[in-house]
């Protein structure tokens, strides 16, 4: 029979375990499922990464829903160009979004004949692989041309563009104080800081945390995950524990 007492305990024990969960995953650390191919070859769908809340310090987004408790951020640092963050989206404040910090506030972004400028500076590209690399976009596949990337800070990080560059040249984004921009790797595959109306200059506020490193990975594309006698083909070993550059 069960007791008055074994229903309290238990109720209690469930209401402490939130807490502990809310508070790891509001201050600490953080899993996040990537579902969009904007980030290849960095990220793939499917992977699932844990974020550090507090490598940038502490804002409302810290926490779930965004209750309005913190004004501006605590305990902030400043990120690092080519780092890869979680952000909150500007247009509703509520969507995760996850790309490459490339501008700081106060730079000049501008694609030039499909080249980046940061501050009139071409980013050196070193080709990888030229054609016959086959990559997602959405849903449909795609054949790009492999770089490795020098940000200003010396950070190297992977790039794939269409072959023909669909998004070649722009206008000057100069990014405001307080503010970052973003893009994605996957250059010709991803709504990030290049699209003012849809995400735009992201504030510091906005940020969520810093991506580490993939936990988990699959592709149930393959298969369903009900298929077990398929994982072997569906989930990426070779990604697990692999860290973010």
């Amino acid at each position: 029979m069960i007791t008055k007492n074994f229903i309290i305990e238990n109720t209690k024990t469930i209401f402490f375990a939130l807490v502990i969960a809310i508070i790891i995953r509001s201050l600490l650390i953080q899993p996040f499922y990537i579902p969009s191919s904007s980030m290849e070859p960095t990220l793939l769908i499917g992977d699932r990464l844990f974020v550090t809340k507090y490598s940038y310090g502490y804002s409302k987004h810290s926490f779930p829903f965004s209750p309005p408790i913190i004004n501006g951020r605590l305990f902030s640092n400043k990120p690092k160009v080519g780092d890869v963050i979680v952000f909150k989206t500007p247009a509703d404040n509520r969507t995760d979004y996850i790309k490459r910090l490339i501008g700081l506030p106060g730079d000049n972004i501008q694609f030039i004949n499909g080249d980046l400028f940061i501050n009139n500076n071409q980013i050196l590209k070193s080709t990888v692989s030229k054609s016959n690399t086959i990559i997602y976009c959405g849903n449909q596949t795609i054949e790009v041309n492999t770089f490795k990337e020098k940000l200003p800070n010396g950070k190297i990080h992977s790039t794939v563009y269409l072959k023909h560059y669909s998004f070649q040249n722009s206008d000057i984004f100069t990014v405001p104080s307080q503010h970052y921009f973003f893009l994605g790797d996957n250059r010709d595959c991803s709504k990030d800081s290049r699209y003012l109306t849809s995400v735009g200059y992201v504030h510091e506020n906005n940020l969520v945390g810093k991506a580490q490193f993939i936990f988990f990975s699959s592709d149930f594309r393959i298969a369903s995950i009900f298929s077990f006698w398929k994982w072997h083909k569906t989930i990426r070993f070779d990604r697990f524990f692999k860290r973010i550059n």
